[in-house]
């Protein structure tokens, strides 16, 4: 469970304001002494409170006064340097504040003009932009360039291997016994069983011939047609007989 975030103004109430004191009081002490303990540096605390009369310190009074000699016998300079009040601390977080604030605001401005830089292109016109818009217009429109003239003269100093992309190579031959099993597989039917041509070389008669084949090669001064005498016939040209033909005797 998170805890609740503390808003960090004055407490009104004295005796809520009290308990609070004690508490934060105790958690200060405890994180100086593992400060000092975990890092080996010399530290002290002392707490000034409007409940009790002498200041509370740690680790003692010999430890204190210790602490504060060795910080008096440093230049006044390096005392100073990193010493903060409650003015100047709130100075420091004004300065770091506008800083980034200032930051932010430039960042907007890029992106804005990068918008109407990119509205340009497709063709709207600039009716609305005053001079300080045409002057950031013109800035960001210099860094563009800059940026696209910088890619190409890296791509011009990059060898053809770099700017071409890569060719797929061939897969690489099968094994012998692949390529063995693969023609195997190849010289048998779809049963395993080795098939054998139709027609050998030289014996054309061998072949079974179609009937409709053998009376049209009988007369061939008839028409025969597929069905009734009245339908239409099937009409070849040359090109069709030549198919034909190479598709029965090849």
């Amino acid at each position: 469970m998170t805890r609740k975030k503390v808003k960090l103004a004055f407490i009104t109430n004295d005796s809520a304001r009290k308990a609070t004191f004690k508490k934060r009081k105790k958690g200060l002490m405890k994180k100086v002494s593992e400060l000092s303990t975990l890092c080996g540096i010399d530290a002290c605390a002392i707490i000034y409170s409007p409940y009790e009369s002498q200041p509370e310190v740690w680790p003692n009074t010999l430890g204190v006064q210790r602490v504060l000699a060795q910080f008096k016998r440093m230049p006044e300079m390096e005392q100073s340097k990193k010493m903060v009040n409650q003015e100047s601390f709130i100075r420091q977080r004004i300065a770091k504040a506008s800083e980034q604030l200032k930051k932010q605001h430039k960042e907007n401005r890029e992106k804005e003009m990068t918008e109407v830089m990119y509205q340009c292109l497709t063709g709207k016109w600039l009716q609305n932009l005053i001079m300080a818009d045409l002057n950031d217009l013109g800035w960001i429109l210099d860094q563009n360039l800059k940026e696209i003239y910088k890619r190409i003269e890296s791509l011009k100093k990059m060898t053809p291997t770099q700017v071409a992309p890569p060719v797929a190579q061939p897969p690489p031959p099968p094994p012998p016994q692949v390529a063995a099993a693969t023609s195997e597989m190849l010289a048998r039917g779809v049963h395993g069983q080795e098939q054998k041509p139709a027609v050998e070389s030289g014996n054309v008669e061998g072949m079974q011939r179609p009937q409709w084949y053998t009376e049209w090669m009988n007369n061939p001064n008839e028409n025969l047609g597929f069905g009734h005498g009245d339908e239409m016939m099937m009409q070849f040209g040359d090109n069709h007989n030549a198919m034909w033909s190479s598709a029965f005797f090849p």
